[in-house]
């Protein structure tokens, strides 16, 4: 079998997993505002995502590196996101919405980075590019975006669970014909975790981003919301998710050609500056049509600020536990902002609106820039660098 014959099953099953990621993460909230929930109901379902995947995460972890494959485990996964997405689009109560999310989170949230660890195996293997492979996760979300955004117009936004069904039995069917690989990494211990949570240059450079993460993760639940309260139809939502997406593909295409010309923590307060500007200029909108023209930032904001996160955490941290400082670093990014940021985005936008909620992201954001800033010219963060970047 050729390269490009065993890798194509891979490429499809992100293809069509980002499009069931796409469907989520723009249109949700807008079922949920469709289901009767308002903006701080609406709040906690969201931070239940990022709530069940610090644990999901380390458990399908530990799963994986025990029975050696990944390819098994995201088969679970996924057969469980059909049955679990099932009931939990037949939720109606509030009550009812939050436990069923969190089944169903608990299957969905460890799917993208499995596929990704994956990706990046098949691709050491083979010895091609992680991006030729990881690059139709991004088209895949970009195209749901963009046509399932024009269909919700048309249908309703009740019928979404039909797309999302259609992308997920193709994500199922298409593993089936996934090549696995072996995996020989050890199961993530307590005590790895506890060694590097007392590494004073990685909790603070942490506690600092959260200030850029968890303005990130509001405008991930609420943009949609946002976008509808100035006007804007599903289509809308669709096109700005669109916009955003293939920028930051742009983004981390190109990363090659310039990102290392600086220090890592240079790109980071970039993109805080950009995410403050962003953030101001959103809240300040009086039409969908402003937001879209500017999505083009999320690729310039989100695409550099998390590869310049990566890259400083993998380096600050000793090789021998680089997995699990990743880990760390995804719970915070993802799961610990996320909660935070759902929650409260959603009590914000239902009290004072989107306006003060994006003008509030911008204050955040810039106070976060300035910490990272001053972070940046102290001795004591360079020499951590210096020093980790030799171990």
């Amino acid at each position: 079998m050729s390269n490009s014959h065993s890798l194509t099953p891979l490429k499809m099953l992100l293809f069509a997993f980002h499009a069931t990621n796409t469907i989520i993460l723009s249109y949700l909230p807008l079922y949920l505002k469709y289901k009767g929930l308002n903006g701080t109901e609406i709040g906690y379902v969201l931070a239940v995502g990022p709530l069940a995947s610090i644990f999901a995460q380390p458990f399908w972890g530990y799963m994986s590196d025990k029975h050696k494959t990944v390819k098994r485990i995201i088969q679970i996964c996924i057969i469980g996101l059909l049955v679990t997405s099932i009931l939990f689009f037949q939720m109606d109560t509030l009550l009812a919405i939050l436990l069923m999310g969190a089944i169903f989170y608990f299957f969905v949230t460890p799917i993208g980075a499995l596929g990704d660890s994956l990706a990046q195996r098949r691709a050491d293997e083979l010895g091609v590019s992680f991006g030729t492979i990881r690059w139709w996760g991004s088209v895949g979300f970009a195209t749901s975006s963009l046509i399932i955004g024009e269909i919700l117009t048309r249908v309703g936004i009740q019928y979404m669970i039909i797309p999302y069904l259609f992308f997920g039995m193709v994500a199922l069917i298409v593993t089936f014909k996934l090549t696995d690989v072996k995996v020989e990494s050890d199961p993530i211990q307590l005590k790895d975790v506890s060694e590097i949570v007392k590494s004073k240059p990685f909790v603070i450079f942490l506690l600092f981003i959260m200030f850029l993460s968890i303005t990130h993760r509001s405008n991930d639940s609420f943009i949609g919301l946002y976008i509808e309260q100035l006007g804007g139809s599903e289509g809308l939502v669709g096109v700005a998710w669109f916009v955003g997406v293939v920028t930051e593909a742009i983004v981390f295409a190109t990363a090659g050609f310039w990102f290392r010309k600086y220090h890592p923590l240079v790109f980071v307060i970039i993109a805080g500056i950009l995410y403050s500007i962003r953030w101001f200029i959103y809240g300040a909108a009086d039409s969908p049509i402003q937001i879209i023209s500017l999505q083009f930032l999320h690729g310039l904001t989100f695409g550099t600020f998390y590869l310049a996160s990566f890259n400083y955490i993998s380096r600050l941290i000793p090789k021998l536990l680089q997995s699990t400082g990743h880990l760390v670093f995804f719970a915070t990014f993802f799961g610990l902002s996320g909660i935070i940021g759902s929650l409260l985005g959603g009590a914000i936008i239902d009290s004072s609106g989107g306006g003060t909620l994006y003008f509030g992201m911008g204050c955040l954001a810039l106070i976060g820039t300035i910490l990272i800033t001053l972070y940046h010219i102290m001795p004591f963060g360079k020499e951590a660098y210096v020093h980790q970047q030799d171990r």
